[in-house]
């Protein structure tokens, strides 16, 4: 059963569209759907006794045997749901950790995965187990007599979190040494980035005749793979790296944890901002995905915007241009229509990235007037 609670926030999804399709992502079929209205969270229950209520009575009415909530909870209003629910409760967040978990497949990304899940469950030990509340104690046992449980298992995960903190160090010393070389060779480094689902692995399947998986669910590429893209306009190859798509409220635990990841696109000399064209809310999709560069220290990178899938719009609502300019940040940034599915337009957007590798020197005062001679 999904649960959102609109705060009086601007990107709240009164359908829960994105919590169906995160939940049909990890393997959960949604029954059932209750939306509310609160000036801020109940400190118990998140929504409320009155709520709390009206939500198990829907439960049990279309047998819902797990509830998501769209919003994060603290740990004291996760126990105290499921107390009240008697049901399992979880989060947006945790319902990311556990996609993101299936589908990570490099020793890297599941290190990555793992430290998250490790950060986010160090914060859920507040008694939410009926085991925590054992007490161990007497003469010789660890820790001390009468050192409760909770403890043993904070300390337990605390040395987990240490351990895959450091093999995701040497990964990270590994990948630094792998773009030092890149830099040496005078690469050229073009990064995909984007909202999950956007199409990008289409694309760079598409841009360098690769078999990299792609599917039409959220979260579809989690590992970073790198491959060469040759420009003949340009007579040079270029390095072409797909990564992890955004998403709306993205936990920062996962920010941090896929710094190497997402510094790929911090490094990067250009960003393919790859949206999807067809989807009513590809503002609100733009900004979120801006917000994560920020925060990651690669809002400076120049971008290209690529406006995917015009292959499923209407007729109406097709471009009557092939390329003009978008305002990004206050900056008009070049803005492609293509299809990665049926390849309109992609001849044009290697033109254009053509003319950035050719002189990428010249990002600051030339590149407009290129994208227009490319675009006629």
């Amino acid at each position: 059963m999904l649960v959102g609670v609109d705060f009086g926030l601007p990107n709240f999804d009164g359908e829960l569209e994105e919590l169906g399709l995160l939940a049909a992502s990890a393997g959960l079929q949604p029954v059932a759907r209750i939306t509310c209205k609160r000036r801020a969270p109940d400190a118990a229950l998140f929504v409320g006794s009155g709520k709390a209520d009206e939500i198990k009575a829907l439960a049990q009415q279309h047998g819902a045997t797990e509830v998501l909530f769209d919003q994060s909870l603290s740990p004291a209003q996760q126990r105290n749901l499921e107390r009240h629910l008697e049901l399992p409760v979880n989060d947006r967040t945790l319902l990311i950790l556990d996609i993101f978990g299936q589908r990570a497949r490099s020793h890297e990304g599941k290190l990555q995965v793992e430290l998250a899940r490790l950060q986010y469950l160090s914060t859920r030990l507040v008694r939410r187990w009926s085991h925590l509340e054992r007490q161990r104690g007497g003469i010789g046992a660890r820790g001390g007599p009468g050192e409760a449980q909770i403890e043993l298992d904070r300390r337990m995960i605390g040395e987990a979190i240490k351990r895959t903190s450091a093999r995701l160090e040497k990964v990270k010393r590994q990948r630094r040494t792998q773009r030092r070389q890149r830099e040496r060779r005078d690469a050229f480094n073009i990064s995909l980035v984007g909202y999950t689902n956007a199409g990008k692995s289409t694309l760079f399947n598409a841009l360098v005749n690769a078999h990299a998986y792609a599917a039409d669910q959220l979260f579809a590429t989690l590992d970073t793979t790198t491959r060469r893209l040759y420009l003949g306009e340009a007579r040079r190859s270029v390095s072409l790296s797909d990564t992890v798509g955004f998403i709306r409220d993205l936990p920062h635990g996962l920010v941090d944890a896929f710094q190497t990841t997402l510094q790929e696109a911090v490094d990067a000399d250009l960003l393919l901002h790859v949206v999807d064209a067809a989807r009513a809310d590809h503002a609100q999709q733009i900004a979120e995905v801006q917000r994560v560069l920020a925060e990651i220290g690669a809002e400076q990178v120049p971008q290209i915007l690529v406006f995917n899938k015009i292959d499923a719009l209407t007729e109406d609502r097709r471009p009557l241009l092939a390329s003009d300019l978008f305002e990004l940040g206050g900056v008009a940034v070049p803005r492609l229509f293509v299809s990665a599915r049926s390849g309109e337009g992609l001849a044009l957007l290697r033109r254009e990235l053509a003319l950035r590798a050719a002189a990428p020197a010249d990002a600051a005062g030339r590149d407009v007037p290129r994208f227009h001679e490319a675009a006629a």
